[in-house]
């Protein structure tokens, strides 16, 4: 078996994509003294160099990168090498025009970007394998290699193709999955709207059509491009695993990024031997570091607990928003550091040295523009010192407070068209439940509706649309054996082929939450609902509201005004040993608190309330021993409570009974005992 850490690594992986290509062979020797000044331990190459590599239809060219792997092993740093099959060289798209990706409503792309591809075109499939070969024979055994890295960001910019290759491709999968064009009509109620089919080579892609079309086929289509991306991954891993055994393989994902949310990553991390993920701040207003810390705990739970590596990140201001700011001092090592914390295996970035050309010459890296007399260098020397020093981490995992659970085919399903609103989004949800989990100083592990859940006394169900019979039964169960449930609305309404379940609404959920909705009440833009509560409380609602029944239930909010007034608004089940939530309307970070809060006291979870607001405060331990990583994100020093006396790393200092944490700093205790 590959192992599921770098091989060779004994440091936490710091560097970054390394593209020599870009720059005269002069240069290289510059950047591999500064690498060592730095601490660099690993870098990125290769991933898109297909056109160097093979310039010419069967004719390669490997003596550069010969020479570039060559000089980072004499001078101690590992390599993490990138099969470059992102981005196919001009002349195969000349050979191959077809193998250019047809958007929905026809048109084909051009060549000039990156990730121009159809997965199912077998020109692309047959040349990616070739170039695959020629790199695992040739670098199976070389010194310097301490993982295999297939293609980058699978699914973005294109997730799925349309043409005639995918629509022939897509019928293979429906027979495949389904058999018969009989259960294929059944699954997609292709009774309505007259859609029926007499046989599977009658159907094509979803395709622009006049209206909306058929959601299930929607939905089975996004399975169909997420599965056939995962065989070429898969094809790439194997030829690696045959020539190259015992070097791990990965690709890098995007876990937590909304727009790259075409890919199933649960299964993907069953597929590669270490999770590797990319994450870059979305500057949007909001509080990045809350979806930094998001991300970062999506991953690890992709990865199933185990420690994972943060494959891509910026030393400061990105190039591809429509505002890019500059990190404030400090910020890197704090946004790095809060990584490690949640499980990454080191701190990489995207790229070493900031090039001067193409698309993104002004999306920052660890060599600026300005060189080593820049505030951002001297910055990426301080943190490949620190990260020599928390080496000790190493193998030791993050501990969780709750669950949140999370289902890529579900943000996937209520993504299309026609739901009662289109003012409600469940990622919106998603982020806001996680944020007030975070600012009650929780740590999050995702998990899938139908993972065991018996290790966590509090799970969380924000907006899940879709939800199988399968994962009610797990929900019931959980809190039957004593677990604390809390769900959103619009949960549970829909089975795996987007069919409304049978019964009243919640559908699978009904029996846990021990109520049915009669009807979903939507907002209107501007509306706002008022919910009268325990001693006199009251929260506002907006966006949704429902006409709840309850069954079981006791009501703990009221809705006071609107259609629904008098009505329940936030409910509570006793059910077996264990207590269910829901909250029908769509509550803000504060007044979600108030729910939460409730629902934490019956699970047992005591927030930490002596930490202010943007201080996290996590652990990682293992058989090394155990590390509380203090982050702050405030512009004040922080005072951290500790009931365990210990070392911190990055200073030496010994720490007992309270931690300081200078403003925008993070400090690491190694507790004793």
């Amino acid at each position: 078996m590959p192992d599921s850490t770098p091989r060779g690594l004994t440091r936490l992986a710091f560097g970054g994509d390394y593209n020599p290509e870009q720059w005269p062979e002069d240069v290289w020797h510059e950047d591999v003294r500064l690498m060592r000044e730095a601490g660099v331990t690993m870098v990125s190459v290769g991933i898109f160099s297909w056109a160097l590599l093979e310039p010419a239809p069967g004719v390669y060219d490997f003596g550069w990168l010969d020479r570039v792997l060559g000089l980072l092993h004499e001078n101690g740093i590992r390599v993490d090498l990138g099969t470059p099959t992102v981005v196919p060289p001009v002349w195969f798209y000349r050979a191959h025009p077809e193998a250019l990706p047809v958007t929905a409503d026809g048109t084909r792309y051009e060549f000039g970007s990156r990730g121009a591809i159809c997965h199912s075109n077998p020109g692309y499939r047959a040349a990616a394998a070739d170039i695959t070969t020629r790199l695992a024979e040739r670098y199976a055994d070389h010194p310097a290699l301490a993982m295999w890295h297939v293609h980058n960001e699978y699914g973005l910019p294109v997730s799925a193709c349309y043409c005639d290759t995918c629509a022939g491709h897509f019928r293979d999968w429906l027979r495949t999955t389904y058999g018969t064009v009989e259960a294929v009509n059944e699954a997609w109620g292709t009774a309505f709207w007259g859609q029926r089919y007499g046989d599977l080579d009658e159907i094509n892609p979803p395709r622009t059509t006049p209206t909306v079309g058929n959601p299930a086929q929607a939905l089975d289509y996004r399975r169909f491009a997420d599965a056939t991306v995962r065989e070429n991954f898969r094809a790439e891993r194997d030829v690696l695993h045959r020539l190259s055994p015992g070097v791990p393989v990965t690709t890098n994902f995007m876990t937590a990024l909304s727009q790259c949310d075409s890919m199933d990553y649960w299964a993907w991390g069953r597929e590669v031997d270490i999770v590797t993920n990319d994450h870059y701040l979305i500057t949007d207003g909001r509080r990045t570091h809350v979806n930094l810390a998001m991300a970062a705990d999506l991953t690890r739970s992709v990865a199933g607990g185990a420690p994972w590596l943060l494959l891509e990140h910026s030393t400061s201001g990105v190039n591809w928003q429509q505002r890019n700011p500059a990190k404030a001092p400090g910020q890197m090592a704090r946004n790095s550091l809060a990584h490690v914390a949640r499980g990454s295996e080191g701190a990489m970035f995207f790229q070493w040295r900031q090039s001067r050309r193409g698309a993104e010459k002004f999306h920052s890296a660890m060599v600026p523009h300005g060189g080593t007399d820049t505030r951002v260098w001297r910055e990426v020397v301080e943190l490949g010192a620190a990260l020599d020093v928390l080496a000790p981490i190493r193998g030791t995992r993050t501990v969780a407070d709750v669950a949140v659970l999370w289902d890529w085919h579900s943000w996937w399903a209520q993504g299309l068209d026609w739901r009662p609103s289109e003012d409600h989004d469940a990622r919106e949800r998603a982020d806001t439940f996680y944020e007030t989990l975070y600012d009650r100083h929780l740590t999050v592990d995702f998990a899938h509706p139908e993972a065991d859940l018996s290790a966590y006394p509090l799970v969380v169900v924000p907006a899940l649309y879709l939800m199988t019979k399968t994962a009610g039964d797990n929900l019931r169960s959980y809190v039957e054996q004593g677990g604390t449930l809390v769900v959103s609305y619009f949960s549970g309404i829909v089975d795996e082929h987007d069919a409304v379940h049978e019964g009243a609404y919640p559908g699978v959920l009904r029996d846990v939450l021990g109520l049915t909705v009669e009807e979903f009440s939507p907002l209107l833009p501007g509306e706002r609902v008022r919910l009268n509560g325990p001693d006199g409380s009251e929260l506002n609602g907006d966006v949704w509201t429902e006409f709840v029944v309850p069954r079981g239930a006791e009501t703990v909010w009221t809705y006071a005004d609107g259609l629904t007034a008098g009505r329940p608004a936030v409910t509570r089940h006793a059910l077996g040993r264990g207590t269910a939530w829901y909250v029908s309307t769509r509550l803000d970070g504060e007044a979600l608190d108030a729910v939460l809060g409730r629902a934490a006291a019956d699970a047992g979870v005591a927030p930490l309330v002596e930490l202010p607001r943007d201080v996290e405060v996590v652990r990682r331990a293992g058989e090394q021993g155990s590390y509380l990583f203090a982050v702050n994100h405030t512009a004040g020093e922080a005072k951290v409570p500790l009931d365990a006396t210990g070392t911190e790393l990055l200073t030496g200092e010994p720490v007992e009974g309270r931690l300081t944490v200078p403003a925008g700093a993070v400090r690491v205790v190694r507790l004793d005992g």
